[in-house]
């Protein structure tokens, strides 16, 4: 096995392991045990557990902002880019749900708490294509003058849910029902 390959093995274990027994739940022992390593491996990638759950979550969030902006213009009207990021970002928890389960545990932490403190905040970079639609939209009078924070509860807080019921097999989320999802966050944040 290449070191990439390695690498690619112990992002993939810890990836699983901690969707499924979160942070705690999911020693480097048992992340080397899942990926085929010995536990020193690890080590040679990541410097502590710390540092790995970081550096997951920074590539899972370039995944999907990759996916997110294919296709995205800042010429569309504002409605229109609301509905693309939305719908995006939906069908991107649905067919990736590892790594849906991992951000639910990442937002829920203390690493998640801080990171997105940071993000919303204005000191960190990312997801500036949400803040711009926001932030223009609200000096233009077309969302509602609310905190940025509010403003992303409402509008993509229900997607989470949403992804999460389908994940767990309460709902099943086809075109039509993921369009009227969107259509319902964009009715809850628009003037």
């Amino acid at each position: 096995m290449s070191k990439t390959d390695k690498r690619d093995e112990v992002v993939r274990a810890a990836l699983e392991l901690i969707a499924e027994l979160g942070f705690h739940g999911a020693p480097m022992a048992m992340i080397a045990e899942r990926a085929g390593v010995g536990a020193g491996t690890i080590y040679r990638y990541f410097e502590n557990k710390d540092v790995l759950i970081a550096e997951l979550f920074r590539e899972v969030e370039e995944k999907i902002y990759a996916d997110l902006l294919e296709g995205y213009s800042t010429k569309n009207p504002i409605r229109e880019r609301f509905l693309h990021l939305g719908t995006a970002l939906l069908r991107y928890y649905i067919a990736n749900p590892l790594e849906f389960r991992y951000l639910e545990q990442f937002y829920n932490s203390p690493f998640g708490v801080a990171h997105r403190r940071s993000k919303l905040l204005g000191s960190k970079e990312g997801c500036y294509f949400f803040r711009e639609l926001f932030e223009e939209a609200v000096s233009q009078q077309v969302m509602k003058d609310l905190p940025l924070v509010l403003l992303f509860d409402l509008a993509f807080g229900p997607l989470f849910a949403a992804a999460r019921d389908h994940i767990l097999g309460f709902v099943t989320l086809d075109d039509l029902l993921i369009a009227r999802i969107i259509e319902a966050c964009w009715d809850g944040v628009k003037r």
